[in-house]
């Protein structure tokens, strides 16, 4: 009897962590066209370009270039993508590429491979040796509003602060501000 109950409760407790995942899945697949999962190649630590996977928010034919630089972002949005993007959904994929090894959970968040100016700006400041994060200082502070410059600045900051306490007030931060929506344009 005991080991029944033991199974069944690991199952309803791994489908209930599970279930999110599975909706999210659903609803991409419903919605749109094309895969579920978008393969971004990213700038990693020491410049070296790795493929990081995000639930895919933005339709099929979208121009590889950051959202800041679209012509109206919202319009290359599929029907649950500003949802993906405002709840940070769409960035669950990357805990593969922290299992990897290619991110961390806290960082300076991975550029795309042709953001050459953001790139440019970190190599100079030394930057480009940290492993990026699914999360970090600049991206508390600022997220989609923050000039390159200025994450940049952020990202200096962080490498001269960063600690394990440091890590967890970010991690805490950033769930805050995930709950609230604070700071996040698309």
């Amino acid at each position: 009897m005991k080991r029944t109950f033991d199974l069944t409760l690991v199952v309803v407790i791994g489908l209930m962590a599970l279930m999110p995942i599975v909706l999210v899945v659903c609803l991409i697949r419903l919605t749109s066209r094309g895969p579920v999962l978008y393969w971004s190649d990213r700038v990693g630590a020491n410049n070296k370009i790795f493929r990081m996977p995000k639930f895919r928010s933005m339709r099929i034919g979208t121009p590889i270039v950051a959202t800041h630089l679209l012509n109206n972002p919202d319009s290359y949005l599929t029907p649950i993508g500003s949802f993906l993007r405002k709840s940070s959904l769409d960035e669950l994929p990357q805990l593969w590429s922290i299992l990897k090894g290619d991110m961390s959970f806290v960082g300076p968040r991975p550029a795309l491979f042709n953001q050459h100016d953001l790139v440019d700006l970190r190599t100079l400041a030394g930057v480009h040796c940290l492993t990026p994060g699914l999360t970090g200082w600049a991206q508390i502070n600022g997220r989609d509003e923050l000039s390159i410059s200025q994450k940049v600045a952020l990202d200096i900051e962080y490498m001269h602060c960063k600690s394990l306490v440091f890590d967890v007030k970010i991690i805490l931060m950033t769930a805050w501000r995930v709950l609230v929506r604070d700071n996040v344009v698309h």
